[in-house]
């Protein structure tokens, strides 16, 4: 999981907020000579779906098959990058009108869209999101990790959200072209991956409560580096029992932009107080471990590894996903069940997955005041260490890709 992007932008000159136009800031060198794009295109269809009191909507999906060239590698701080906001040069979008089809996809320059202030999504919360990378490897070609699974995902989560997604391979192929398009950001070998962010979004406007006329999807890029300023470093977390981050029946299992606005409270107090984030329990016995604001969570207790299980309020994690099979390879023990606080706070190690964060080991445990202690290399446990060598090694392109998880863009 991942939370959204902050801005690390540097002083940037006057916003331009006029279409086809995209605001520059002083990381963002001048965009290169105009280059041509030719996109052809194929149809795919994709299953009908059916909603209670809405139209089925049926997506027909146009597929861009060609991408663009991009200049060499940006002359950014690379070994100071962070995870924030870095303006690239293209973004991709398409369109989804009342009849299900989705328009040809577009690259376009990164800048702000044009929205109705009774959009669907800005007024009732209708949109999805989706996280991953691209890396570069040391041959200078650029890996995807996963994208497909991203692609499965938000057509779950659209069903849920009564919209309407593009196909698997259309996702796939506006990811492709998105990430070769800004190819001159993805940072260099070791320092940072190319952060990609899919939307899909109730653009269309409507008053009365309903799903939107008409639907956008789209994707922007930026370079990132460590999630938490500690690199692979201990966190502190501190756990939650007030609030709750989803309840059963609810939305907790699909990536959902009200999702992340609500854990916002909590995380802001917890780290007001000198904590790194906060862990979410059952909203049920409050006393089962749950989520990370943007993580899933790990136990460690001998040989087994225990993760709570996907049961409707916890996000599929694909990182988790990756974990867990990686884990299983190396001959560790993995259930996904409950698990209690009482095991957390017995645990020999701890540690936290997310598309941003990869593997991030678990420091310390605070709750109601008490407070738990992890021992491990300078914080960092065995397993903790070892999973997240092997899952970066792939990711990489540094080991041999044994799984088919990766994808080359050449």
């Amino acid at each position: 999981m991942e939370l959204g992007l902050a801005s690390s932008r540097g002083p940037a000159g006057p916003s331009l907020a006029v279409a086809g136009r995209r605001p520059r800031s002083s990381l963002s060198p001048p965009l290169p000579c105009p280059l041509s794009l030719q996109i052809q295109t194929r149809g795919y269809s994709m299953p009908t779906l059916h909603h209670k009191d809405h139209t089925a909507v049926g997506c027909q999906a146009s597929v861009a098959t060609k991408y663009m060239e991009t200049d060499d590698i940006v002359d950014l701080d690379w070994e100071n990058l962070g995870f924030g906001l870095v303006d690239t040069d293209f973004m991709y979008m398409a369109k989804c009108g009342p009849d299900g089809n989705f328009s040809n996809g577009e690259i376009l320059p990164f800048g702000p869209i044009a929205l109705s202030p009774s959009a669907g999504v800005l007024n009732y919360g209708q949109g999805l999101f989706e996280g991953l990378k691209a890396y570069r490897k040391t041959d200078g070609y650029i890996l995807l990790f996963r994208p497909e699974e991203n692609a499965v995902r938000m057509k779950n989560g659209s069903d849920r959200m009564c919209m309407p997604a593009p196909s698997v391979e259309q996702f796939v192929d506006a990811v492709k072209q998105t990430v070769l398009a800004n190819k001159r950001w993805v940072p260099p070998t070791g320092k940072g991956s190319l952060y990609i962010r899919p939307l899909l979004i109730g653009s269309g406007a409507i008053l009365g409560l309903a799903p939107a006329p008409e639907y956008t999807f789209l994707i922007y890029v930026s370079p990132v580096g460590n999630y938490f300023k500690e690199g692979l470093a201990p966190i502190n977390l501190i756990i939650e029992d007030n609030f709750h981050r989803a309840a059963p029946g609810g939305t907790g299992g699909v990536k959902t932009i009200g999702n992340y606005a609500s854990v916002l409270k909590a995380q802001r107090t917890a780290k007001e107080k000198g904590y790194s984030d906060v862990l979410y329990l059952d909203a049920v016995h409050n006393k089962y471990l749950e989520e990370v604001s943007s993580c899933n969570i790990f136990v460690v207790k001998g040989n087994a590894i225990s993760t709570p299980a996907i049961e409707g309020t916890i996000l599929p994690g694909i990182t988790r996903k990756s974990i867990i099979e990686v884990a299983e390879s190396k001959g560790y023990k993995v259930e996904e069940r409950h698990v209690s606080v009482d095991e957390l706070l017995d645990a020999d190690e701890v540690f936290c997955t997310g598309t941003a964060v990869v593997v991030s080991p678990v420091g310390s445990i605070t709750y109601k005041g008490k407070r738990v202690e992890y021992d491990g290399n300078q914080g960092v446990g065995v397993v903790s260490q070892q999973l997240y060598t092997s899952l970066t090694s792939l990711q990489m392109g540094h080991t041999e890709d044994r799984m088919g998880w990766t994808v080359q863009l050449n």
